[in-house]
């Protein structure tokens, strides 16, 4: 069992932690800093330091099998911490926090576009969700103005906690229509934006404000079938010539 440290505090970048196992599976730890891949946003990167000042660099985080375990993966030729040792994480806070404001901005993109989500992705410099959008296209300009209203109203961000028999009798709380919360715990995280602007479950990290997504823009949208449309977010302003 890895305790996510993430899910409390997503500003936490350096943390202690025992070696659990270490092999050519990858290293997991007693308590982990690093977010695993999942939910469409990538596992953390950064390194951990060994008790004598060596340096193991993490390329990425996955979850074990039945997801109580978070593994780490060295880079390739990485020498391996000792079962049982004392390390210190040490997380890519630049990449880290990058991947939060866009997370936290598709939420908003969410708010903005009430559609079914059928996918979605995060970067470190751009993000995307897929819905089922069957009216007329939505222009870049408006959504992007809609978007940067909602980040500059400087909206609190939250989390709390129900059972998943309270999400299951709250369907409507899921908007994602592939990718289901993690239920059979006991409990589902939600992620709440101001008092009652966006309020859903997911089990990614996020800023605090909206106003830390900072400027970005609508950079595209796609049709990717009759009704599905990829709508492409991105950091920075709205290119001159497309507003």
């Amino acid at each position: 069992m890895t305790e996510p440290l993430f899910r409390d505090d997503a500003y936490l970048s350096v943390a202690e932690a025992t070696v659990i196992s270490a092999d050519e599976a990858g290293i997991v730890l007693d308590r982990s800093l690093f977010y695993p891949s999942g939910g469409g946003q990538p596992g953390d990167s950064g390194h951990l330091e060994t008790s004598d000042g060596a340096e193991v660099p993490i390329t990425t985080a996955v979850y074990g099998e039945g997801r109580t375990a978070i593994v780490l993966k060295p880079a390739e030729g990485a020498a391996l911490p000792a079962p049982g040792s004392r390390v210190v994480q040490h997380l890519d806070w630049a990449t880290r926090y990058r991947h939060m404001r866009i997370h936290t901005a598709l939420h908003l993109l969410s708010v903005v576009l009430p559609y079914p989500v059928t996918g979605g992705q995060i970067g470190a410099g751009e993000g995307r969700l897929d819905f089922d959008m069957p009216d007329e296209i939505p222009d870049k300009a408006e959504v992007t103005a809609a978007v940067m209203a909602h980040v500059a109203a400087d909206h609190p961000i939250t989390t709390e906690w129900i059972t998943d028999e309270e999400l299951t009798a709250n369907p409507g709380l899921v908007k994602t229509m592939k990718v289901k919360p993690p239920m059979g715990q006991g409990r589902v995280r939600l992620v709440r934006i101001g008092e009652s602007l966006d309020l859903q479950p997911c089990g990614g990290t996020h800023v605090r404000s909206t106003a830390e997504v900072g400027e970005v823009h609508i950079a595209k949208i796609e049709k990717k079938g009759k009704i599905n449309r990829r709508v492409r977010l991105r950091f920075g302003p709205l290119p001159q010539g497309e507003e």
